[in-house]
């Protein structure tokens, strides 16, 4: 928001890590736990970890039994707090912005110059490239994304994580499609699209031949079609009248028929 403001070039880098939780690599992370925990929690943890083994079954055949030597166990309520102690000690610096959340990663760089942005972004990227390779955490360098968030023409030279980092004009993170303008609208289209599709699937159940009463028909709608459009509403602050109302008139429709109004 504040490089759009102040006419600047904000270059980002969202990072995609290869199974992010099924590689997590046992050593490492119990090198980690000993230096950060007491004793007696870090051999709750190691127990935890360790002496888990598996077997792969193809119609009768059996493999042998293998031990399992990296990955945190899925399901579980330690597996993300296991994986967040991992990655705890990834580089920051304070030119740039990072923001993680589990195993999503963005790295943000701004200035008045593309060129410097992308130097500093480079800059941090060269960092986690070594953090990444020494802690045996693998990133995929085609699926993570760079973006330039501007109102100016043109974009941040591009930058590598070992292979160049493609470049794209929005981004999904965390359920949010971030456009470069962060005018909202691909954003407002997709969840468009999955309203309708919804509203579909429940018709019979808050269409106008329902036979459910209004008030369970406005808790269907509040419980499964208004989130789909309100995660994220915080953002919308950039975006265009025209895109808000894309939202307003399907929220009119739905309701019109919910309440089976003319």
């Amino acid at each position: 928001m504040e490089s759009l403001e102040g006419k600047s070039y904000c270059a980002s880098t969202f990072l995609d890590t290869c199974q992010a939780f099924d590689r997590v690599w046992h050593e490492g992370l119990l090198f980690k736990l000993k230096n950060a925990l007491p004793d007696h929690l870090y051999g709750i943890l190691k127990s935890f970890l360790q002496q888990r083994h598996f077997i792969v079954q193809q119609g009768e055949a059996l493999s042998d039994l293998c031990a399992i030597k990296a990955g945190v166990p899925q399901g579980r309520v330690l597996g993300p707090i296991l994986y967040l102690l991992f990655t705890a000690d990834l580089p920051t610096s304070e030119s740039l912005i990072t923001g993680t959340f589990a195993d999503d990663t963005v790295r943000v760089a701004t200035r008045s110059d593309p060129k410097i942005a992308s130097q500093i972004l480079q800059k941090g990227l060269n960092y986690i490239y070594h953090w990444l390779k020494k802690w045996r955490i693998k990133a995929n360098e085609t699926k993570s994304v760079n973006v330039t968030f501007t109102l100016r023409r043109g974009s941040c030279p591009p930058v590598t994580l070992n292979n160049i980092v493609p470049q794209a004009d929005y981004v999904r993170y965390l359920g949010l499609y971030l456009d470069k303008r962060l005018t909202c609208q691909k954003h407002i289209f997709t969840k468009r699209k999955q309203l309708g599709i919804q509203t579909r699937k429940l018709y019979w159940l808050i269409g106008r031949k329902s036979q459910l009463s209004l008030e369970n028909k406005i808790l269907l709608y509040k419980a499964i079609q208004k989130p789909i459009w309100t995660y994220g509403v915080q953002l919308w602050g950039t975006a265009s009248h025209s895109n808000i109302e894309i939202v307003q008139r399907f929220q009119n429709k739905a309701l019109r028929m919910i309440t089976n109004a003319p």
